[in-house]
């Protein structure tokens, strides 16, 4: 490749000053990545929480900004920026990467896609590939989510393009949540659900004045209640649906409401 390069006349004769400078620059680029991304972070929890997701926002389009300016910096130092030569050299490294890098390249666009499309951000509650989590950051390559079991998957860009992915939040702080009961079909149901609703609505982890809906839908074992609200910060929702969840069985209780059993499997006997 370095004869191929030298025979279209598009490297410098280098030494090992270029060498360095080169290692030097991209060192820095990666440095200056990494204190960028604590700097954002630690701005991002110690300010007021409206703001957060906005800090935290700026993270991957600020890495992205480093890693071309990077690349700007190092490729007159091995390159003698002519049109020429920064033709060449855009067409050769495209064709290496359409043909040696076709999966990772997928990725790299579709991560680039993402980014400008806001398809996802830090702060996100989203799932992906049967994933669900909060997005934490995003690289070029790959987006990474923190499981509700505190699990780290780092998932490619590029399943945007065969995959559909179910954002909960959108940029936002609330989301909805789903507490779900199951009763004994012989009850009172309009009394049922204006009860489950106050069990909601006097939750401390409600956002306040988000609707309440509940859902009410006759199976042949019972009756199924889903209980929908939306919690004030997204990190406390499953919190909130076990809020939801106690406090609504101990109101059903309390009037009296039996809860509905599913059959037992019968085991032959051999």
């Amino acid at each position: 490749m370095r004869e191929e390069f030298d025979a279209w006349g598009l490297l410098r004769k280098l030494t090992w000053e270029h060498v360095l400078l080169v290692l030097a620059v991209l060192l820095a680029a990666r440095l200056l990545s990494f204190a960028v991304r604590w700097a954002l972070r630690h701005f991002a929890e110690k300010a007021p929480p409206r703001w957060r997701l906005s800090i935290l926002r700026a993270m991957p389009i600020t890495r992205l900004l480093i890693g071309a300016a990077a690349v700007v910096v190092a490729v007159p130092i091995l390159v003698e920026p002519t049109f020429r030569n920064v033709a060449a050299l855009v067409a050769t490294v495209g064709l290496a990467l359409a043909f040696a890098l076709k999966d990772y390249a997928s990725s790299l666009v579709a991560g680039l896609a993402t980014v400008l499309e806001n398809t996802y951000q830090p702060g996100d509650w989203i799932e992906m590939g049967g994933i669900y989590g909060e997005v934490k950051s995003i690289a070029l390559r790959a987006v990474r989510i923190v499981t509700p079991d505190d699990t780290e998957v780092s998932i490619p860009h590029s399943l945007l393009w065969s995959a559909s992915i179910f954002n909960a939040t959108s940029g936002g702080r609330s989301l909805l949540c789903v507490a779900e009961f199951y009763l004994h079909p012989d009850h009172d149901a309009a009394a049922t659900r204006c009860r489950l609703a106050e069990v909601a609505e006097t939750s401390a982890y409600r956002k306040s004045e988000s609707p309440i809906t509940v859902i009410v839908s006759e199976k042949p074992w019972g009756t199924q209640y889903r209980l929908k609200a939306y919690v004030k910060e997204s990190r406390d929702q499953f919190l909130f649906i076990t809020d939801l969840t106690i406090r609504g069985k101990e109101a059903l209780r309390a009037m009296g409401i039996r809860f509905a059993q599913a059959p037992y499997a019968e085991t032959k006997q051999i």
